[in-house]
């Protein structure tokens, strides 16, 4: 292997967890990657973020305790508010203003219903498949646990990245200056300290595990939050048209930009985005002891869950439902691997298809109904974050503030 690739990539690309996200490349035509695309993969484990980090490392040369408040009146407010903004935060903030010629705000805009309509069955795959299965991705689990992940909880990780993914889907959201805008901003920041303090701890091993929160990490994330709940969605009775699919990869296209992704792994559409998706697992599914540790906590998670009614039956009821939208999407195998029960009877999806598949041919067919539908779809997804906070709001980043105090 080249010596200058960290030694958790693969000498060749491995077997993709559960049949899910198989069948759909299948389908679509896709290979595993070629031998320079995963060349690729593996180099970038070495690669950051450098403009964010440039700019973070500059505010903690000068100071956070001045340049902080300057960076969240730019985000809050736009850069023209800063008066006499130092230049390394202006150079930044003219980049990510100005959004690239390539976007389009109408497909962005029907990405956003796209995301409303697939409702409460998204997020649930999104836990089940996309946040659970990528505790599969032992390198990247490196990072998280030295982050307090075990400490914070999933619940609380697992909301904090709804609530962005919800700002980013949200009505204008990714305007400058929207919701979705500023929590991308934030996170990107937020990543940029994780990378600084992870790279200076004693025992973290770039050698072997590379840069943290990597580009090839990172795209796998992105799509993997953004692309992967869609497909589960599809997989429990959702009628997603190719329209549907091509304005989700472009929003998910623009808010990687915003993220720090390298273009070269920004998807182009709905296919791309799913390439980007299996070759990426291909390189970094390498399941190890730290997989169990993150993931059994999500087992039981469901039993803390906040219920107005019927507190207790719903959570062992929730607790059944999640761990079959696990097994269908991500099989025994990888199942086993996590420490979870490595087949639950796949009782939810089986029950949402046919029910999820008469409503989308309803939401489509009457017209007004599919705007309908993603406001009623979102109001659904809000609720659920809520079940999962109770009374605290999901706060994006909170789950890593501390670092900002360490790094």
């Amino acid at each position: 292997m080249d010596s200058t690739i960290p030694s958790r990539h693969p000498a060749a690309p491995k077997a993709v967890p559960g049949p899910g996200l198989r069948l759909v490349a299948g389908a679509l035509g896709l290979r595993k990657p070629t031998p320079a695309q995963f060349h690729e993969l593996g180099a970038a484990l070495n690669v950051g973020d450098r403009p964010m980090d440039e700019l973070v490392d500059w505010m903690y040369r000068e100071g956070m305790a001045t340049t902080r408040p300057l960076f969240e009146r730019a985000l809050r407010e736009g850069i023209a508010t800063v008066p006499q903004a130092p230049g390394p935060l202006r150079e930044f903030f003219d980049y990510v203003e100005a959004a690239p010629d390539w976007v389009d705000w109408d497909k962005i805009r029907h990405a956003e219903r796209v995301f409303g309509v697939v409702g409460r069955d998204g997020l649930y795959a999104a836990r089940d498949m996309s946040f659970l299965g990528g505790y599969l991705a032992s390198g990247f689990n490196k990072t998280l646990l030295r982050t307090g992940a075990l400490e914070k909880g999933p619940a609380k990780r697992f909301a904090e990245t709804t609530q962005w993914a919800m700002d980013v889907a949200s009505d204008g959201g990714m305007l400058p200056q929207g919701a979705g805008y500023r929590s991308t901003v934030h996170v990107r920041m937020i990543h940029s300290m994780v990378r600084r303090h992870v790279a200076a701890l004693p025992d973290w091993r770039g050698e072997e595990w590379g840069v943290p929160i990597n580009q090839t990490d990172m795209a796998a994330t992105l799509v993997g939050a953004l692309i992967a709940p869609m497909v589960g969605a599809m997989g429990m009775g959702r009628l997603v048209t190719p329209r549907d699919a091509d304005a989700a990869a472009h929003l998910t296209r623009y808010v990687g930009w915003l993220m720090g992704v390298e273009e070269r792994f920004l998807p182009n559409d709905f296919r791309d985005s799913v390439r980007i998706l299996y070759h990426t697992m291909t390189a970094i599914t390498h399941p190890d002891e730290t997989s169990p540790q993150l993931a059994l906590p999500m087992r039981d998670e469901p039993l803390g869950w906040h219920y107005r009614h019927l507190a207790g039956l719903r959570r062992r009821i929730a607790r059944s439902q999640h761990l079959s939208i696990a097994t269908m999407f991500l099989g025994p195998a990888a199942m086993r691997k996590l420490g979870l029960p490595a087949y639950t009877l796949p009782w939810y999806p089986l029950l949402r298809i046919p029910f999820n598949l008469a409503q989308s041919i309803w939401a489509r067919a009457v017209p007004g109904r599919f705007e309908r539908a993603a406001v009623r779809g979102r109001a659904a997804q809000l609720a659920f974050i809520r079940t999962l906070t109770g009374t605290d709001a999901a706060v994006i980043g909170d789950s890593a503030q501390h670092i900002g105090h360490a790094a």
